[in-house]
This record gives structure tokens, C-alpha cells and sequence, in this order.
């Protein structure tokens, strides 16, 4: 190392009375360091939008939102998640040091109002920048993305449930009573007639005060009013597709989690998380409170053409999205379908097999429009009615077989518990036509290659983020506060993931492109 570099690596000043060496942290961080190539990366995104968030209308920032950002992204990276280990990192670490560029390291309470401020909007378009600028590198394409989900556990208290058939059987028993009392049956009503009572009450209160038998009868009354009016109020939070919601969060609802430390099945409230990967990377992500993964298929998708401002080619997903209609929205988008059947598996072992009842066990005969059930009996069709989803027509048929009786196989064939009546079908035609075809995608060369490549790249980035970066629990309130979160996390992964192929010489290799169809 020449003279002068080592003058600026060491320079030697007074302090105090005392002698102090200062360390240059330009010279110390290597030139390969993960910090550096998050540095680089993220310098060329636009801060507009951050910037606006943080403009002098309100409480001016106690450091520049830019390199705020650059920090809790490297916090992440890190695995560092909490405010407090961050500000320490901010003080001690001398990548955290480099980072803040010589300024004065943010307190804990900056770096939390960071997350749950104003900022929630510009850290989802910068994510999006960085998505669209690996695009430009050539990481990334259109071509194939593969999706799936996981439960993420929501700071909520573990105990503070609200459950749907809890607060539907109260509400109904508020309204037997009220109408008992009133004879009116809805809530509108019965606060016009206690307004009205009031006016002919003198209500007393306090020591020594006796109330009157009809000021007792309104507060009855009043009461039981106030408690319909919340039960509805619940209803109205948990929206039509929960069935809970936590009281410390409303938007978490309570799933099973993979993570069940007591081993007893509890119940925990949390978020349902999805992410979209291509080429390896997080091209998108989104949270839901939804419990399955079947109805975020297409809000996940809409989210990614509106951000992308383009649409994936091959759409490539589990089971647990198998629906008519997410297989009609991707016709519609002419988008090639790549769902795994929920019965893929099932067909294959024996028990199904031997299920004489199911539709897949007989065989169908096309030109007379019937199926052959095991003793060789045939259920003709009935009736079938069409009716139109997403602008397309939908059919469903019934059949019926001609005759059950004597038949040794009805115990395990049918479930009509009237033992005259006959074995009947209902076959979503569309429906099976469309599992069809998507069983015949994944069957070819391109199908086989990438439901491997989903299992490898979506399932590894979950297990990445979950246990090397030690994500499993939010550390915000809100849907809002955690889709940040999840942005920055995902920003992080993504940085890595970068540096990592760099390391090792893999940049612009996209494994789902290997094999064409």
C-alpha cells in the first residue's frame, strides 16, 4: 500500500488532551461487499415521491429520507429488524457507518417512523423501480413467474379473537330480545322509538336516586340497541371472506401457522403473503387477509401488469389456486395456465381408486352423453343450465343413473340417504375442461420444467427469507405498515440475490428459459 493511502486510512488527531486514531471506512469495507453493490443499486432510483412524503409541510426528517432508506434496506439484508438493534448498528457498525455517509446516526424512533409514516406509497415505487431496472440489466423477463403463499404471523395479541358465529349468534339473540320488547325489528327503528320514550322520562342517577320502572325498561332497551349496533359494526370489519379478525389489528385474521410452537393447532392472527418470482428474484409481493390463496390469484396479477406495466406469458402456481375463476381470468388475458389440478395428485394412489362414487372413477361416453359407473349402470343426463362469468358462458350438467337398486356398490357410491333414490352427478362442464387443459400444460416438456422450476425458485425464496433472513413475525400494526415491511424485505432479497450471482458469475442466467415449449 503506497504512502499516501495509508496517511488517508490513518489519521491521527487530538481529542481532549488525547491522542485519537480515526479509520478511513472507505478503506476498510472491501470492494466486493454486499454493502456496496446495495449502495450503487439503489443511488440510481428516482426519490421523488420519498422526497414528497417527506416534504417541509410536515415534521421536517432527522436525516435524509434517502439514506434512511439505504439503511433499513441494509438493516434488512442484514437481518436486522428491530428500530433499536438498527440505530445501534448506525453507531457501532462501520458498514452502517459508510452508509450514512459521515452524518449522525438516526435514533430508533426516526427509523420506526420511517416504516408507519409517510413513506408507505414511495417505498412500494422504489421496489418497483429496482424490479423494472433489473428488467433493464437483462435478470429478469416476462415470460414465465411463478406464485405461491405463506402465513405470516401478525403482531396482534394471540388472544384477542373475534369470531364470526360468535358474533352472528349473539347479534340474533340482541334481536329476539329487542323485538320481544319493541316489536320492531331493525335497529333504525328502535333508536327513533327510544328517542321518542326519552322525552317522557325524568332520568335520575346517582346516590340516593331511585330510578322509575320505565327509565329501567329504556336503559334495558338502550343497551341492547348499543350491543347490536357493535356485533354489526364486527360483521362489517371481518367483511364477507373472514370469519375473525384480531381487536389489535382488524385487518389480521386468525390461520393455522406452519409455526406451531405448542403443537396443539392454535390458532394465530397473521397475513397471508404472497410473492411473485422470475429468474430467482421478487418481482412482486402483496399481503391478504385472506386464509387460502384461491381469491389473491387475481388481485396478486392485477397488481403486477399495473406495476410492470405488462403481463407475464406463463402463469405457473400449486393446487391452492385451482378455481373456475382464476382459470377464466387467465384465457381472458390470454395468459398460459400452469395450475396444478387439486386432484393431480390424488388420482394416482389407490384409495382414490377405489372410490367408486367419484366422477374421475367412471368412464364417460361422449356420444351418448353418459357416464358408466363401476356396475356398469349408466347416468344419462338430465338437465344442464348455462349462466355467464367474466363475460363467458359457464355450463353445468346433472346426471342421473337409470337405476340403483340391488346395487352392492351404493353404500360407498352414493350418499342419498332415501335408499330409492338414484346416484346423481353434478359436472361443472367448463370447469373440467379447463382443469383439463391446464393438466395437459403441465404434462408437456415446458410444463414438467416448470412446475420443478416453481417447486426450486418460490418454496427456496420463502425458506430463504424465512431462515436466513429470520422473517416469521411482522414487527408493525396494519396492513399498511406490514406491506412495507414486506417491500423492504423483498428489496433486500432481491439486492442479495443480486450480489450472489455476481460472486458467482451467474448474472443474466434465467433457469425457466432452458427449456422452451
Amino acid at each position: 500500500m503506497r504512502k499516501k493511502e495509508k496517511q488517508d486510512q490513518y489519521r491521527v488527531y487530538e481529542h481532549h488532551g488525547q491522542l485519537v486514531l480515526a479509520l478511513n471506512s472507505e478503506m476498510m469495507i472491501p470492494e466486493n461487499a454486499p454493502v456496496r453493490l446495495l449502495n450503487a443499486q439503489l443511488e440510481e432510483l428516482e426519490y421523488g415521491k420519498l422526497y414528497e412524503a417527506y416534504s417541509s409541510k410536515g415534521r421536517k426528517s432527522a436525516a435524509e429520507p434517502r439514506v434512511l432508506f439505504k439503511v433499513l434496506v441494509h438493516g434488512y439484508l442484514c437481518g436486522i429488524y428491530s428500530s433499536r438493534k438498527l440505530e445501534e448498528a448506525c453507531q457501532y457498525r462501520i458498514d452502517f457507518r459508510w452508509l450514512l455517509e459521515d452524518r449522525k446516526a438516526p435514533d430508533y424512533s426516526t427509523l420506526s417512523r420511517f416504516r408507519t409514516g409517510r413513506c408507505k406509497e414511495a417505498v412500494e415505487d422504489l421496489f418497483y423501480q429496482f424490479v423494472r431496472k433489473l428488467e433493464g440489466m437483462g435478470e429478469t423477463d416476462h415470460k414465465a413467474v411463478f406464485l405461491d403463499g405463506t402465513k405470516l404471523e401478525s403482531r396482534a395479541g394471540r388472544y384477542t379473537f373475534v369470531w364470526r358465529k360468535s358474533v352472528e349468534k349473539q347479534l340474533a339473540r340482541v334481536k329476539e330480545k329487542l323485538k320481544a320488547l319493541t316489536g320492531l325489528t331493525t335497529s333504525a327503528a328502535v333508536r327513533a322509538l327510544l328517542q321518542e320514550e326519552a322525552k317522557g322520562i325524568e332520568f335520575v342517577s346517582g346516590k340516593g336516586s331511585r330510578k322509575s320502572q320505565a327509565q329501567r325498561d329504556w336503559e334495558e332497551k338502550q343497551t341492547l340497541l348499543e350491543r347490536w349496533e357493535r356485533y354489526e359494526e364486527m360483521l362489517s370489519t371481518m367483511g364477507e371472506g373472514r370469519n375473525s379478525y384480531s381487536k389489535t389489528d382488524p385487518e389480521a385474521t386468525f390461520m393455522r401457522m406452519k409455526e406451531d410452537h405448542m403443537r396443539n393447532g392454535q390458532l394465530k392472527p397473521g397475513y397471508n403473503v404472497q410473492i411473485a418470482v422470475n429468474s430467482e428474484y421478487i418481482t412482486g409481493i402483496e399481503a391478504f387477509s385472506d386464509r387460502t390463496d384461491v381469491r389473491t390469484l387475481r388481485p396478486m396479477l392485477e397488481q403486477l401488469s399495473q406495476w410492470h406495466r405488462t403481463r407475464y406469458e406463463e402463469v405457473v402456481t400449486d393446487a391452492g389456486y385451482e378455481s373456475l375463476e382464476n382459470y377464466l381470468y387467465l384465457e381472458q388475458n390470454g395468459q398460459m395456465c400452469f395450475i396444478k389440478p387439486t386432484n393431480y395428485d390424488q388420482k394416482r394412489t389407490k384409495k382414490f381408486q377405489k372410490q367408486v362414487g367419484r366422477i374421475e372413477n367412471m368412464e364417460y361416453n361422449p356420444e351418448e352423453d353418459s357416464f358408466t359407473c363401476a356396475q356398469d349402470r349408466k347416468l344419462h343426463l338430465r338437465r344442464e343450465a348455462t349462466e355467464v362469468r367474466d363475460e363467458q358462458l359457464v355450463s353445468t350438467a346433472w346426471y342421473r343413473c337409470e337405476d340403483c337398486s340391488g346395487c352392492p356398490c351404493r353404500a360407498q357410491c352414493c350418499r342419498a340417504k332415501d335408499p330409492d333414490k338414484p346416484k346423481e352427478l353434478v359436472l361443472r362442464k367448463t370447469f373440467w375442461e379447463k382443469r383439463e387443459q391446464a393438466e395437459k400444460n403441465i404434462r408437456t416438456e415446458r410444463g414438467i420444467h416448470l412446475c420443478l422450476c416453481r417447486s426450486i425458485q418460490v418454496e427456496g425464496a420463502f425458506g430463504l427469507l424465512k431462515n436466513d433472513f429470520g422473517f416469521r413475525r411482522f414487527l408493525t400494526w396494519g396492513k399498511a405498515n406490514i406491506r412495507t415491511e414486506l417491500f423492504l424485505l423483498a428489496l433486500a432479497f432481491d439486492l442479495k440475490k443480486l450480489w450472489m450471482k455476481r460472486e458467482q458469475g451467474r448474472l443474466q442466467t434465467r433457469v425457466s428459459m432452458k427449456m422452451t415449449s
